[in-house]
């Protein structure tokens, strides 16, 4: 495949991440684990956040001995702009610069609004929506500079539909889409696309309570077209393919990976 500045590359090419290096917040447990295995197996090095050092360093060890590329674990809370930026530092002291960030880090408090605090839904926009601003803030104006650079935001289906007993995460989810598009548009010209990931359901710690209730269970079921839950490893290849050149006339988007539920 021949590319606008005279070299070629073949289609396989075009997917290696070779030489990058990645960031995935939340990347100790759950999809976002998957997405930073993903990362590690298409050539890039990773460096995987969480609240828990422990975490973090096993999810490194693991990701790094079964792809043999430097993956190092790195302890922030993403809703704090003084961890972000500390978490910023210790990266590239270790590793260098980032050009793939993965905002993944999520949380979800369940429950009608009148039960809903305050506090909860302060926790849920902070981590959900805040983190992926600081994180963008802190990582994205380099990118720009090094003229490439690739963000992406998870948000859910529920940045597009909703469902009860969901305020706090469906509102924060929805507000990706915006953060995402707005980021796109001020980084266009600059080599840096951003775009989202809109995972439907997906067997992950944060949905075990649905998993666990068959009736919960079968009415998200009827509800795919596919008639199933997402396997973890489905996730992967969306997330390559944004982090990678084959996505390069990509940005501001929204890829839905939901089994088809937002297509009814």
């Amino acid at each position: 495949m021949e590319l606008p500045n005279g070299t070629h590359k073949s289609i396989f090419d075009l997917f290696k991440l070779n030489g990058k290096r990645a960031l995935v917040t939340g990347g100790s447990k759950g999809l976002g684990l998957i997405i930073a295995e993903a990362l590690a197996e298409a050539g890039a090095d990773v460096a995987i956040n969480s609240r828990n050092l422990i975490d973090c360093h096993e999810a490194a060890d693991k990701i790094g001995t079964a792809t043999g590329r430097r993956v190092i674990g790195v302890r922030g809370d993403v809703a704090k702009s003084s961890d972000v930026a500390a978490m910023k530092n210790e990266i590239e002291r270790q590793m260098g610069t980032i050009d793939i960030l993965i905002n993944n880090a999520g949380i979800n408090i369940r429950g009608p609004v009148e039960e809903i605090s305050e506090a909860d839904w302060d926790a849920v926009m902070d981590i959900n929506l805040k983190g992926p601003f600081l994180c963008s803030k802190a990582f994205g104006p380099e990118m720009c500079e090094r003229g490439w650079g690739r963000i992406i935001n998870l948000g859910s289906i529920m940045s597009v539909i909703s469902l009860s007993a969901r305020s706090p995460y469906a509102s924060s989810k929805a507000a990706i889409l915006g953060l995402t598009r707005t980021l796109a548009l001020e980084w266009a010209t600059k080599g840096v696309t951003v775009n989202a990931i809109c995972p439907g359901p997906f067997g992950t710690e944060m949905n075990r309570q649905l998993l666990n209730d068959p009736v919960k269970y079968k009415d998200f079921v009827s509800r795919i077209p596919l008639g199933r839950w997402g396997d973890l490893h489905e996730i992967a290849g969306t997330s390559v393919f944004l982090a990678s050149d084959a996505a390069s006339y990509v940005t501001g988007s929204a890829l839905f990976v939901d089994g088809g539920w937002t297509a009814q």
